[in-house]
């Protein structure tokens, strides 16, 4: 069809300078009549003049007032294609599908068959309307999340607010949101708390209330009351603009059938036109009674039937609609290829802090040796208070609560995996897990050894002072995605932690995960899946949320990334984003996958098979228009309706 090309040139991008130019669109928006209504006054033409031929039979009606009356009733729906077909030719792109349809229908002018002309056109024009309308369904959900970009805010500047677009607002700089209004940057609460509708970053729609000291993202729409946010990203590092930039770039990385069948169509094409030229002509070699017009007729519905529109057409909707109904579920695909990867996945690799768990700590107790009288509690939250770390988080939450001063570090030196080296007050002050009590050859207490909870040890001066013993709580749905990935068709999933390692086997014994390894380094994840990809029957997912877990989300065959509490990092390296931090959408994204691939290859089976029927039947002369009209149009307009059956999951 004619849009076949918009189809498979156009990308998201495009779709953004659209939405920026909303005045020029109205402005140029087709109006009734040359889309809908052009087809009606053909529609109209064509079967008064079927009637006329058949019932009526004037006097008048034929010769060139017959001739006259069809090209009229041809020209609204025909002239539009016989231009881009010229424009095309000109551009060098000879053998399209405004070539085949005007050849073959200029051709039946030809051999004086002109209600066939004007249907063919008729209905190919018909087809590209319903056409139009399946695309902009399918771009809904991804025009949905432009939409909702902010264009302006409101800052307090000069102690007053002044309204200036979101690109010029600093770091640092508070900002004011009105109920029913968007945010427009990424910020922290300066309010007590507030309502927001969170669903166009994340598909859901029930309102989460944020509290003072809390992130509230752009993008996010408020509720309740004014509220004032102190603004902690530029406006294009906000999580609303890197999903915007995933969203866009999703349709450059194409499925391997997506990127086969528009290879084949460039072939395709060439050679039926090819094909029907020698249809028309070689029988004369052959044939006793050859007559030139009969045999011109059956090239031109072999012209018709040929038409790769179904295959150029449905095929890449079908995957664009596959990005978008994902999108509208919370999870962004960065490609489509992505989508059939995720129908091979048989191994699910797993982070437990962030992706199965919520990631929100909470320091249980704290326990101190009993000849220690240092304030060992205030050292250590002042050594974690510049972190971003949930544990670290959780300390400092904890001493503030116990009524702690908090300083801040005079030296701080992060130690991969293990925790904190650094001086407080003139103190040299350790804080950690086991192993780097360890490393630095620190005795613990025998207690913590027992508990099954995640310890952090301080020490310092080099002598132990204490622990903490923090405990994690498991998402809402964790047990739940577990079992839709084993009904999914997952053959082992696996837990990869850095926390304790009977942490981690509590956690998956209490899921069901099939094995699970804890007291990892970042760089033993890297090995374990490694380990695992030696394999070659496996393909594997790892799902993660922190910076520790980018190589490893390279590393796997689909990375997926928890898009809400996620590292940038985490999200930059990732292949799937999940928005709203679930891990049930795994599952949700796997079946997304195995619909989408299921409904391209019902219409890769349906468009061949229907032409090839046809193909056959008209080249001895057993069809006709008609027939290559469904076989063009008709098999066309199935493919794009099954394809938009993927918008409705």
């Amino acid at each position: 069809m004619a849009n076949a090309h918009h189809i498979k040139d156009q990308s998201c991008c495009e779709i953004e300078q659209q939405s920026q130019k909303n005045k020029q669109d109205i402005k140029n928006k087709p109006t009734f009549l040359n889309t809908w209504g052009s087809g009606i006054v053909s529609l109209i033409m064509l079967l008064a003049g079927i009637a006329a031929d058949q019932f009526i039979k004037p006097a008048f009606f034929h010769g060139w007032p017959r001739i006259g009356w069809y090209v009229l009733a041809y020209l609204p729906v025909g002239w539009p294609v016989l231009v881009k077909g010229w424009k095309s030719i000109l551009k060098g792109d000879v053998f399209t599908e405004f070539f085949l349809m005007g050849i073959a229908t200029l051709g039946a002018f030809a051999i004086q068959e002109y209600p066939e002309a004007v249907a063919v056109m008729l209905f190919y024009a018909i087809g590209e309307l319903f056409q139009d309308t399946a695309v902009n369904r399918a771009k809904r959900n991804i025009k949905a999340l432009l939409d909702i970009r902010p264009e302006s805010a409101s800052v307090q500047r000069n102690e007053q607010m002044v309204t200036v677009h979101p690109e010029e607002v600093k770091i640092g700089e508070i900002i004011q949101v009105k109920p029913g209004e968007k945010v427009p940057l990424d910020g922290e609460m300066l309010s007590e708390k507030s309502s927001f509708n969170t669903s166009a970053l994340t598909g859901e729609s029930k309102p989460a209330t944020y509290n003072l000291g809390e992130t509230v993202l752009a993008g996010m729409v408020n509720l309740d009351r004014l509220i004032e946010l102190k603004v902690t990203k530029p406006f294009n590092e906000s999580s609303l603009a890197r999903i915007l930039e995933l969203v866009q770039n999703a349709t450059a990385r194409k499925a391997k059938t997506e990127q086969f069948i528009r290879k084949f169509a460039r072939v395709y094409t060439p050679i039926v036109t090819f094909l029907a030229v020698g249809l028309a002509f070689l029988p004369y070699f052959f044939v006793e009674n050859y007559v030139f017009e009969d045999w011109l007729y059956r090239a031109l519905i072999f012209l018709v039937i040929s038409c790769p529109c179904a295959l150029v057409v449905s095929i890449p909707l079908g995957y664009f609609g596959g990005i978008g109904a994902a999108s509208h579920k919370g999870i962004l695909f960065k490609g489509s290829n992505y989508l059939d990867l995720m129908t091979r996945i048989n191994t699910v690799v797993m982070d437990k802090t962030g992706t199965l768990t919520k990631g929100v700590f909470e320091v249980q107790k704290a326990v101190t040796m009993d000849t220690v009288t240092t304030d060992w509690l205030s050292m250590a939250a002042a050594m974690e208070s510049k972190s971003t770390h949930p544990i670290a988080k959780a300390i400092v939450t904890y001493a503030q609560k116990q009524g702690k001063n908090i300083t801040e570090p005079e030296q701080q030196e992060e130690i991969a995996g293990h925790g904190l080296k650094g001086t407080v007050n003139g103190r040299q002050v350790t804080i950690g897990n086991q192993r780097l009590m360890d490393k630095e050859n620190i005795i613990t207490c025998a207690d913590a050894a027992n508990e099954v909870n995640t310890v952090i040890h301080v020490a310092i001066d080099g002598k132990y002072a204490g622990y903490m013993v923090i405990a994690d709580e498991l998402k809402e749905d964790a047990a739940t995605a577990v079992q839709l990935m084993h009904k999914a068709g997952i053959r082992e999933l696996i837990m990869l932690s850095g926390d304790k390692d009977a942490v981690t086997q509590q956690v998956a014994r209490s899921l069901g995960i099939d094995k699970a390894f804890g007291d990892l380094l970042p760089e033993q994840k890297v090995e374990k899946v490694e380990a695992l990809k030696k394999d070659p029957k496996r393909v594997i997912a790892f799902v993660g949320d922190g910076i520790n877990d980018a190589p490893v989300l390279a590393l796997a065959d689909v990375g997926m990334a928890m898009g809400g509490l996620g590292s940038d990092a985490a999200i930059e390296t990732a292949d799937v984003v999940i928005q709203t931090d679930q891990p049930s959408k795994i599952a949700t994204a796997i079946q997304v996958g195995k619909q989408t691939k299921h409904i391209v290859w019902q219409n890769i089976g349906l468009a061949f098979g229907v032409k090839i029927i046809v193909l056959a039947l008209g080249a001895g002369g057993m069809a006709t228009m008609w027939e290559a009209v469904f076989a063009d149009v008709g098999v066309a307009l199935l493919a794009i309706l099954n394809a938009v059956r993927i918008q409705r999951m």
